[in-house]
């Protein structure tokens, strides 16, 4: 863990959230800022900055956060209309939380290209 980084501090829970999951592995949350009807960030309680930081030590991990995404999906009734998963990377990515996090968005039509 870092002792600096947000989403730290939130899967440790000494920031609030919103959660809608929680294991050993992968913690979920309600983004405070939604971007969609549904909007659920789920992240690694392991610190790894970026996806493109994962090494092969994390393979199970990376399954972890996506099957653990896809029954929060169906969880909250997104499974049969559809929904959106999103990982950005760096800067130019978009990504402003420098903690791996993959956001389920549903709720409403997604656009393509999304921007």
């Amino acid at each position: 863990m870092t002792s600096q980084c947000l989403f730290c501090g939130i899967a440790a829970g000494e920031i609030p959230s919103d959660s809608v999951y929680s294991d050993e592995h992968v913690y979920a949350f309600r983004d405070i800022n939604p971007a969609a009807p549904t909007h659920i960030l789920v992240i690694p309680r392991k610190h790894l900055s970026r996806v493109s930081e994962a090494s092969s030590d994390d393979e199970a991990l990376l399954g972890k956060i996506l099957l653990a995404a896809n029954n929060i999906a169906r969880q909250e009734g997104l499974a049969e209309d559809g929904f959106r998963l999103v990982i950005n990377t760096g800067d130019l990515g978009g990504q402003t939380v420098h903690h791996l996090h993959l956001h389920i968005l549903g709720g409403r039509q997604m656009q393509w290209p999304p921007g």
